[in-house]
């Protein structure tokens, strides 16, 4: 879990907390947009592969992040799929 964690200066890393209590902490990978909206990729900085992906919202001083309505979510996906097998 510390090379992951290595890879994210503190203000890139935050704690998810979902609706049965659990939490755990994420990179925030990047974000990227598509059809007008924002979405943010991050990683879960455990010993799984796990990525979550949110809407992205930027305010005054933070930003939300939005469920993906599920109508919506295999194209948000694809696009980050997409923009990872981009050479850098």
């Amino acid at each position: 879990m510390e090379d992951k964690r290595a890879q994210y200066g503190e203000d890139e890393i935050i704690t998810l907390e979902f609706d049965d209590g659990v939490t755990f902490d994420c990179g925030m990978m990047g974000t990227f947009e598509l059809d007008g909206k924002e979405y943010i990729a991050l990683e879960a900085l455990d010993d799984s592969d796990d990525v979550y992906l949110y809407g992205y919202q930027r305010n005054d001083t933070d930003f939300d992040l939005l469920d993906i309505p599920e109508e919506e979510f295999d194209r948000v996906a694809a696009e980050f799929d997409r923009l990872m097998d981009e050479p850098i």
